[in-house]
Order: structure tokens, then sequence, then C-alpha cells
């Protein structure tokens, strides 16, 4: 079974951690989502190189970002990816960046709107953020591995 910790209130009316079991529907929608959006063959890969000392966060990850955001009906995919795309670039997470980048040929976000994103990164977060993030974007491009 999956947990999370959430606070408990203790008698002397401070916070603990209690375990809490997370809702396996919520992990299966979570990797359904991962793998629509990330692939199959990425996440068989994440999975397979998952040992001991980070599969609590793998499955963080699964049931948290994918399961519990990722899968929300409020945002469509191309939307998600977009946001999610904008802020790796002005976090300068350019790893992660460039997964999503790649993944975007997944979401139904276009090249032209990713590009628009980046603009409105160099805006508000910064040039530097979004020069990097142009040259990431466009090794992907280079690659075939971005949307069209």
């Amino acid at each position: 079974m999956l947990f999370r910790s959430r606070p408990k209130k203790r008698d002397d009316g401070n916070r603990q951690q209690e375990e809490a079991p997370l809702s396996d529907d919520t992990y299966q929608d979570g990797m359904r989502v991962r793998r629509a959006v990330l692939g199959d063959a990425h996440v068989d890969r994440a999975e397979a190189n998952t040992t001991e000392v980070d599969e609590d966060f793998q499955r963080f990850i699964t049931n948290t970002a994918w399961g519990s955001v990722w899968a929300r009906p409020d945002l469509d995919r191309p939307t998600r990816s977009l946001l999610t795309i904008a802020l790796l670039a002005a976090l300068g997470h350019h790893d992660e960046l460039a997964m999503h980048m790649r993944a975007a040929k997944n979401t139904g976000a276009t090249l032209t709107q990713i590009k628009e994103a980046l603009l409105h990164v160099a805006l508000y977060a910064g040039v530097p953020a979004a020069n990097r993030a142009y040259a990431i974007l466009k090794e992907a491009v280079a690659a075939g591995n971005a949307p069209d």
C-alpha cells in the first residue's frame, strides 16, 4: 500500500506526521497519465532504475504530480504542458525542461505554443532563462524530439 504523510495533532497541540494510505486509484491514474505524457519507454526506464533509495520518491511523483495534478480535469494536457515548460525554464531545471519539451509531442502542445510560452519566460523570468530554454528547444527540434 502507498502512504503519504499528513499532519496529526498531538495531545500537546503540536503536530507530528502520521502515515495515511494513498488511493490506489490515484496512483493508477497517475501512472496512466505519466505514461501518456512521458511515454512508456521513459516510464519503463524509470521503473527499471528504481531502487530502495528512490522507490518512495518515484511513488510520490506518480501519485502527486501525475495522479493528483496532471490528472485533474480543469486544464487540458497542452495547457499543463505549456505551464510546466514555462515553470521549468523559469526555474532553470534544464533536464526536466528537456524531458517535458520531448513530452510535448504527446500532450498536443505545438512548437508555436512552446515558443510563445518561452517569450513569456523571457519577459517574466528573464532573458537568460529563456535563452537557455530556447537552446534546449532547438536541440529537441534538431533531434526530431519536439512537436511540429
